[in-house]
C-alpha cells in the first residue's frame, strides 16, 4: 500500500547562521556542515506539520521509500532475509529509535518535596545513551552522566534515565543533546544547578570519513553552582573523569 500526496519537496540550499553557503562542487555547503558535525539550533529542527501523519502512515512512507533505496543498491527484495527489511526499518525509525521526535512519548515526570532535606549533590553516572547522528543517520553510543542540587524538590532516579534517552531518541548532535537534557532538567526540578557530561562514540566517524574508532566525544553543560571550579571538581571526582 502506498500512501500519496502528503509531501512536496524541493532543492535546499544550505544554510549557516542563516546565511546561505556557496555550493562548490562535490564539497558544497551540506558537507560542510555534516563533516563538522555543525549543529543550528539548540531545538530539534521539526517542521510544523511533522505530526499530521499517525505513525502507521509514516510507516507506510517510510517502507516504501526504503524499499527504494534498498532497490537502486541491487539488493534482491525477493530473498526470504531482505524481503520483510523496509517494513523492519520503517517501524523502528518511528517507534524506536525516532520516537523522541513526538512530544507525545515524552516521560511525564512527577516532582516530589525532598523532605530528607538533602543538600548535596546528586550524580546518576553512567546512563545508557543510543542517539542517532543526524548528519549521517549513524548511531552515537555511550554514557551520559548527570547531577543536580535540589532546591526543594526532587525526581526519581529512573526519570533521568528516562529524559536522557527521550532526548536521545531523535536525530541528533551531542552538543545539542546535552544542553536540551539539562533545560529539561532545570524545567522540571525548578533550579539551575544542574550538570551534564556525555562522552560518547560517533560511528559516523568510526566508520565512515577519518575511521578513527579509538576515539569518543565529551560534551559537558554545566549551570548555577556547577559553575564554580571546586562543585564542578566535585562532580568530575564523582565520575572520575579527569576534564
Amino acid at each position: 500500500m502506498k500512501v500519496h500526496g502528503f509531501f512536496k519537496t524541493e532543492t535546499v540550499k544550505p544554510r549557516l547562521n542563516g546565511t546561505h553557503l556557496n555550493l562548490n562542487n562535490d564539497y558544497n555547503g551540506h558537507d560542510i556542515i555534516g563533516d563538522n558535525h555543525i549543529a543550528t539550533s539548540l531545538e530539534t529542527p521539526i517542521r510544523v506539520d511533522a505530526f499530521l501523519l499517525s505513525d502507521e502512515q509514516k510507516i507506510l512512507i517510510i517502507e516504501d521509500k526504503f524499499r527504494d533505496i534498498m532497490n537502486v543498491l541491487g539488493l534482491d527484495l525477493t530473498d526470504d532475509s531482505l524481503n520483510g527489511t523496509p517494513h523492519r526499518v520503517a517501524k523502528m525509525f518511528v517507534k524506536e529509535i525516532f520516537s523522541g521526535l513526538n512530544p507525545e512519548n515524552k516521560p511525564k515526570i512527577s516532582v516530589f518535596e525532598n523532605k530528607f532535606k538533602y543538600g548535596e549533590m546528586l550524580v546518576e553516572k553512567n546512563i545508557n545513551l543510543n542517539s542517532t547522528c543526524e548528519h549521517h543517520f549513524l548511531p552515537i553510543v555511550g554514557k551520559a552522566h548527570v547531577a543536580y542540587v535540589s532546591s526543594g524538590q526532587v525526581v526519581g532516579l529512573s526519570k533521568i534515565n528516562r529524559i536522557v534517552d527521550y532526548f536521545a531518541r531523535r536525530p541528533q548532535v551531542q552538543e545539542r543533546l546535552t544542553v536540551q537534557i539539562a533545560n529539561e532538567l532545570k524545567r522540571i526540578l525548578k533550579t539551575e544547578d544542574v550538570a551534564v557530561i556525555i562522552d560518547a562514540k560517533h560511528l559516523c566517524v568510526s566508520s565512515r570519513g577519518i575511521q578513527d574508532e579509538g576515539s569518543s566525544t565529551i560534551t559537558a553543560e554545566y549551570g548555577g553552582i556547577f559553575k564554580v571550579q571546586q562543585r564542578k571538581e566535585e562532580f568530575l571526582k564523582y565520575l572520575s573523569l579527569n576534564v
